[in-house]
């Protein structure tokens, strides 16, 4: 009834599509998830919160496990439904919804091993879904890497590989699905690995006004050394919509 399977500890194991939430989207290889709580009706009368079956799912994310996805589907008149595959959590966030609480967003792709999703309409004919996806201009990380020489813009740690200085790429404003941001040096930093996990998951942002660079807590750790154009509200996208800050 909750309609994800799982648990903290474990991961999630299943989430089903029934129609339960106005606010998901799937395109069949792809769904953007609406996490469970706070639903009454089919209308978002609380905020949701990381526990239970929303926290199962990030744990899928945080540990690449794969999650089983069930589809309902109305066949001659009846109800029932059917396995599509395994699917991968690539990112969670928290939003607004359309009735206006806050809900927690999941995105994910279907696997790879799967192969690609076939639909089957009630006539027992197949359906044509079709997939978009973003090729990443490598020109502009390396670009933006080169501009810090390969520092991290946040820890000022500059790591030595075998193969010479290793740094990554961050986009503050995610590129694809509902983020929609541009893979631009306006929206690119340089960070170590581990800044980078910590940014993209919302654990740390940046405070565009005093560059300041904060934790989920409000924490100051460091100000943010910044050498190229970064646009202001990528920065204000990042806090607002995965960080979940209210500012």
């Amino acid at each position: 009834m909750a309609g994800i399977s799982g648990n903290f500890y474990e991961g999630a194991d299943a989430i089903v599509l029934s129609g339960g939430y106005k606010d998901d989207e799937d395109r069949g290889d792809w769904i953007l998830y609406t996490g469970q709580g706070g639903n009454e009706a089919g209308r978002q009368v609380r905020d949701q919160t990381l526990t239970k079956g929303n926290l199962a799912l990030a744990l899928s994310e945080e540990q690449g496990l794969p999650v089983r996805v069930i589809r309902k589907q109305r066949r001659g008149g009846v109800d029932g439904y059917v396995y599509s595959g395994l699917y991968s959590v690539r990112r969670h966030w928290v939003e607004a919804s359309s009735d206006g609480p806050l809900i927690y967003r999941f995105e994910l792709d279907r696997e790879p091993s799967q192969g690609e999703w076939e639909p089957q309409e009630a006539t027992g004919h197949r359906a044509t879904s079709v997939m978009q996806r973003i090729v990443r201009n490598s020109s502009v990380t390396q670009y933006v890497k080169e501009l810090y020489d390969f520092t991290c813009q946040f820890c000022g740690v500059r790591l030595e590989v075998d193969a010479g200085a290793y740094a990554e790429g961050a986009h503050v404003r995610p590129l694809g699905g509902v983020h929609a941001g541009r893979d631009a040096i306006s929206n690119v930093l340089c960070l170590c690995p581990n800044d980078h996990v910590l940014f993209d998951k919302g654990a740390t942002f940046v405070d565009a006004e005093s560059r300041l660079v904060r934790t989920a807590t409000d924490e100051v750790i460091t100000e943010l050394s910044l050498e190229h154009y970064v646009n202001p509200g990528n920065f204000s996208y990042h806090r607002t919509r995965i960080a979940g800050q209210a500012y």
